[in-house]
Parts: structure tokens; sequence; C-alpha cells
């Protein structure tokens, strides 16, 4: 919320000191502001958790590069010394024996590095639907705010009525971030 909306609310606050029947409307609009404003944080958080959980992702999938290329490198050693000629025939089998482990390991460790990546996407996707929703559930807040400050202007209960319930499906809408799963 911005100083200028902020200084607007106080002057409609100063114009229904006058007008004791628009106090409720008043009360409401500050109510909103401070859930507008919970809710603002919420999604912040979330979107800042959506892009941690992206960075790891991300790491996850460069360390699971690594280990491939490393795999790979080792597989293409060993093929080199199947297809050459060697002057330690036993030296030969020993390192083709490590390699050998070597591969498997890498092998075993890729697919849990995958596994790991693979959650961290799905928390990357938890994080977003969840700061959706909070963005969404903000929007109606602060249409809510503007159509109850109408009532302040034009003294028809119809705009405090509609931005009461603007702000209702706004809340429902925030609350139900933390129903996503």
């Amino acid at each position: 919320m911005s100083i200028e909306e902020l200084h607007e609310m106080e002057e409609h606050a100063e114009h229904s000191a006058h007008d004791p029947s628009l106090l409720p409307v008043t009360v409401t609009m500050a109510v909103l502001a401070v859930v507008l404003a919970a809710t603002t944080l919420l999604g912040h958080r979330a979107h800042t958790e959506e892009l941690l959980f992206q960075n790891k992702a991300t790491d996850q999938w460069a360390y699971y590069q690594a280990k491939n290329i490393r795999q790979h490198t080792y597989e293409l050693f060993l093929d080199l010394l199947s297809v050459t000629a060697v002057k330690d025939p036993d030296l030969a089998e020993k390192v083709r024996v490590k390699y050998e482990k070597e591969v498997s390991r890498y092998k075993e460790d890729l697919t849990d590095i995958e596994k790991e990546a693979h959650s961290l996407e799905g928390e990357v996707a938890h994080s977003q639907r969840q700061a959706n929703r909070f963005d969404l559930g903000e929007v109606c807040l602060e249409a809510a705010i503007v159509i109850t400050s109408l009532t302040l202007l034009t003294r028809r209960r119809e705009f405090y009525q509609l931005g009461i319930l603007m702000g209702l499906v706004g809340v429902g809408i925030a609350l139900t971030g933390f129903l996503i799963k």
C-alpha cells in the first residue's frame, strides 16, 4: 500500500467524522488494509521460497550433470582400456575393476540426486501455486478497499456491501493458499 493511498484513507476517515453513519465504512477499510498487508507479506514470502527452491533444484541438476559427466568419462576410459594394448595386464585389470566400481557408484548416486532434484521441483511448484493464491487474494482485497471507499464518496451502501463481499472473497482466496498441496 503506497503513501498516497494511506493519505487518501486518512482523508476519508476525516470525512466520516462529520457523518457517524460512515464510521463502520472507515473501520472496515482499516481492517481490510491490515488483512491486505498480511496477505501481501505472505505472497512475498511464498515467492521468495519459490525462488530459493528453484535455486536449490538448479544446483541439484548441476550436481547431477557433473556426476553424469564423470560417469561417462570413466566409461570412456574403460572403452579405451578394452581396445588398446597394455604393457602390464595385471595392473590394467586392477584399473578396470576400480573404474567399473566407480561407474556403478555414479549410477547409484545419479538416481538419488535425480530424486532430490525432482522433489525440489515439486516444492517450487507448490510455492508457486501458494504464491498465486496469495496474489489473487491481494488483488481482491485491494479492490475491496477501493470499492468500500466509494461509499465515502457516494454515500451509497451498495458499495459498502460489495466491498465487504469482495473483501471476504479476497480473504477466502488467500486462505486457500494454506490448503495447497
